[in-house]
């Protein structure tokens, strides 16, 4: 009975210890796992709310993809705005994606929607007109990705499309360029017949450097723009134009105001092809402030340019870091700009940048 009795507590002892081993078994397994699943779950709506985030809106303080789209390389002030917006964007630490429009919209807006497809953080454009981007750009805000314009403005009737506008005023612009000549030819006699080379048909700087040149030379009856044509802002077109207003007008010209340097420095070569002396017998205005027109103008060939300051790059960026931050931007940013006239070339011309 003893032995009998030994045995079964010993049998009682093992049951007990078995289901004891079993009880902490099954309480680690599912504890741990569930843990783990709860951990999983949370890492997991953690990434990818991240992912939405950087996706539609990035984030302050990190890395940014931006897209930029230019305009072309029609100029000298063209490629220098872009060598600055693209050092910006690199040296700021963010990726850069670029295309150039190469002066076609069509190009453009497929290069907004390919930014768009590979959802980049930010889209920064030179529109080559000011119309007919209200699809894309309306494509782009579903997408959650701001926009942000530089140097030239968009026509469209919701501004919520775009952040803001960093670029020159281009209407003063014209105005500089009006109130110079007025007092320039204030002491001449008779007509001073104005032949005009604009910009781009329908882009924002052409529009506008008409209208403000226009609105200090209105009511005053001796200034007359008797040409106007475009030029297309790139140096051939300005001379090919600029000859065919000799052709018609010849020495009836007493001014030529150009919408661009590089237009006026083509101008420049057909005036002396054709036998007259820039600067002397038609004085020429520009506007953009390149070399180039430091170099005709220390050369008496060239009478003014208004600055346009294309090196707004790193103002740019940091606009489109302060959006990320949170902050409200102005919708409309002026770059800081000023005149130089011909007795002014030779003495800036070893500090200009572009």
């Amino acid at each position: 009975m003893k032995k009998f009795s030994n045995v079964k507590g010993l049998f009682v002892l093992l049951f007990a210890l078995i289901l004891l081993l079993a009880a902490c078994g099954s309480t680690d397994e599912s504890g741990s796992n569930s843990d783990a699943e709860n951990n999983e779950t949370e890492e997991t709506s953690d990434e990818n709310a991240e992912q939405s985030e950087s996706e539609t809106t990035g984030e302050a303080g990190e890395k940014l993809v931006i897209g930029f789209s230019q305009v072309g390389a029609e100029s000298e002030w063209r490629t220098a705005n872009t060598k600055s917006i693209q050092n910006a964007i690199k040296d700021a630490g963010h990726e850069l994606k670029f295309s150039d429009a190469q002066q076609k919209q069509e190009n453009q807006i497929k290069a907004i929607r390919s930014f768009i497809t590979q959802k980049v953080d930010a889209i920064v454009f030179s529109p080559v007109v000011e119309t007919g981007f209200e699809t894309v750009l309306q494509e782009a805000k579903d997408a959650g990705i701001p926009v942000f314009l530089a140097d030239r403005a968009v026509d469209v009737e919701d501004d919520s499309l775009w952040v803001t506008f960093l670029g020159s005023d281009f209407v003063e612009e014209g105005r500089k360029a009006g109130r110079w000549l007025v007092e320039e030819m204030s002491d001449q006699e008779g007509p001073v017949n104005i032949v005009e080379l604009q910009g781009t048909v329908g882009s924002a700087p052409a529009i506008d450097r008409k209208e403000g040149f226009e609105e200090i030379i209105s009511g005053k009856d001796k200034f007359e723009i008797i040409k106007s044509q475009t030029g297309d802002f790139t140096r051939a077109k300005g001379k090919e134009v600029m000859e065919a207003f000799l052709k018609s007008e010849g020495e009836n010209i007493d001014v030529l105001y150009s919408h661009n340097d590089d237009m006026a420095i083509g101008a420049i070569q057909a005036i002396e092809e054709y036998g007259l002396k820039p600067g002397e017998d038609i004085k020429i205005i520009g506007v953009d402030a390149v070399k180039g027109a430091f170099e005709a103008m220390a050369a008496g060939k060239m009478n003014v340019t208004i600055e346009c300051n294309p090196l707004f790059g790193p103002q740019l960026v940091d606009l489109i870091e302060r959006h990320f931050e949170g902050e409200e931007l102005d919708k409309r940013i002026a770059v800081e700009e000023s005149m130089y006239t011909m007795d002014q070339a030779e003495e800036l011309l070893p500090t200009r940048e572009y």
